[in-house]
C-alpha cells in the first residue's frame, strides 16, 4: 500500500510539499491501522508519540469532562491529520480521538516525523499551517459558543459539513453525516433532543429535507443567514 498511502501524504495539508522520495522514506515507517465504530483510536492525557492521517472513514476529536459529558471539538475525513500538537511541544494527547464509522489511519511516530523535520525545512511550513489551522478553528468554535444561539451553531455546522463533505443533489446539497444527532449535539453545546429540534424547525421552514441520517440543504442562503 505505499504508492497509495505516499499519494494521500502528498494531498494533506501537513505533507503535501515534501519531495516524493522524501515521502517515501517517511511512509516507509509508517503503520496502517483500523478501527471499528466507536473505538478509540487515542485518550486525552495519552503520550503524544505520533500523528495519524485518515485514510478512510470519519474521526471524531473530542473532550470529555468529569462527569463524563464530551464535547466534539470536531470530526475529520480522508486526508485529515489528527494528533499533531504534541509532535510540535512533546507533551500528553489534549483531547481524545475515536473513529465514528469503520476508519482506517496511518500512524507516523514522533522520531520519524522529527527526522523528515530535518530532512524537508519545508515541512516546517506545512506545520505551522497545520497549527495555524487548528487554533483558528478553536477560536471561532469559542465566539460561535458566545455569540450565537442554538439554531445558528447548527445552521452553522451544516453549512461548514456540507462544504466540506458534501455532494450536488439537484438544486440542493446533500450530506451523510455518518454521525448520531447526538454527536452533533456535542459539537454545537446542545442536548440531542434540542438539536433535533432545530433540525425539524429547519425542516417545516423549507431549508433542508431530513431523511435518516441525509440531510439535504434547499435553502443555503437562508441556512447561511440563521448562522450569522
Amino acid at each position: 500500500m505505499s504508492r497509495d498511502d505516499a499519494a494521500l501524504l502528498q494531498h494533506t495539508a501537513l505533507f503535501g510539499a515534501m519531495a516524493p522520495d522524501a515521502v517515501e522514506r517517511l511512509v516507509a515507517r509508517a503503520v496502517r491501522r483500523k478501527y471499528r465504530r466507536g473505538e478509540v483510536i487515542f485518550r486525552e492525557d495519552d503520550a503524544g508519540d505520533s500523528l495519524c492521517v485518515v485514510v478512510s472513514g470519519i474521526v471524531k476529536v473530542y473532550r470529555t469532562s468529569p462527569d463524563g459529558d464530551e464535547m466534539v471539538l470536531v470530526t475529520l475525513g480522508p486526508a485529515a491529520v489528527v494528533g499533531e500538537l504534541p509532535m510540535v511541544d512533546g507533551g500528553p494527547r489534549s483531547a481524545s480521538a475515536a473513529a465514528v464509522e469503520a476508519t482506517t489511519v496511518l500512524t507516523v511516530d514522533r522520531a520519524a516525523l522529527l527526522e523528515a523535520l530535518r530532512e524537508s525545512p519545508e515541512l516546517v511550513d506545512g506545520l505551522l499551517r497545520s497549527m495555524g489551522s487548528m487554533v483558528r478553528r478553536l477560536t471561532d468554535q469559542a465566539a460561535d459558543l458566545v455569540f450565537l444561539d442554538l439554531h445558528g451553531r447548527v445552521a452553522k455546522l451544516l453549512l461548514t459539513l456540507a462544504e466540506e463533505r458534501g455532494s450536488s443533489d439537484g438544486d440542493g446539497r446533500a450530506l451523510d453525516l455518518g454521525m448520531t444527532q447526538t454527536d452533533l449535539a456535542n459539537m454545537v453545546g446542545g442536548s440531542r433532543q434540542s438539536v433535533n429540534q432545530v433540525l425539524r424547525s429547519f425542516e417545516r421552514l423549507g431549508y433542508l429535507e431530513i431523511d435518516g441520517r441525509r440531510i439535504v440543504i434547499r435553502e443555503r442562503e437562508l441556512l447561511q443567514r440563521r448562522a450569522g
